[in-house]
């Protein structure tokens, strides 16, 4: 597993731009940024270099921030290759709480997916997939 930084938001103009400049600040670097939103907040997703040191700075400064655990899985960046991976997993019977993919060379794609179950792992890796670690993603701070 690997941690994503999730910061709970109000839905009010520069929020979003003001937890980035905070991190932005503390010499975080995004590797990927995944927002949701409602009427009244905001949950912002991402994965960065240093997420314990991101988490505490934004904490500091009065965002309710967290690390979640995720998974991250490395894909061949063609057509279908989620698709199976997501087939995959609901035979397995293991639910996708949610997900989003960013690319990281052109030539892959990270998937990154919340999963509850803890076999998540595992039944990855027994099927073939690259399951990502820390330190493939970020220095673990």
């Amino acid at each position: 597993m690997i941690s994503q930084l999730t910061i709970f938001l109000q839905n009010k103009e520069g929020r979003l731009a003001s937890a980035c400049r905070t991190i932005g600040d503390a010499g975080v670097s995004m590797r990927s940024l995944c927002i949701a939103d409602t009427r009244d907040f905001g949950v912002a997703r991402i994965i960065c270099d240093t997420p314990k040191k991101a988490c505490d700075t934004l904490t500091e400064a009065g965002f309710r921030a967290s690390l979640v655990p995720v998974v991250a899985v490395k894909l061949g960046d063609q057509p279908g290759s989620l698709a199976a991976l997501l087939e995959m997993l609901d035979e397995k019977g293991m639910n996708v709480e949610y997900g989003y993919c960013f690319s990281s060379d052109g030539e892959c794609a990270i998937d990154v997916l919340k999963i509850s179950d803890e076999a998540v792992e595992v039944v990855l890796k027994e099927a073939g997939y690259q399951v990502l670690a820390p330190a493939d993603l970020y220095v673990e701070d």
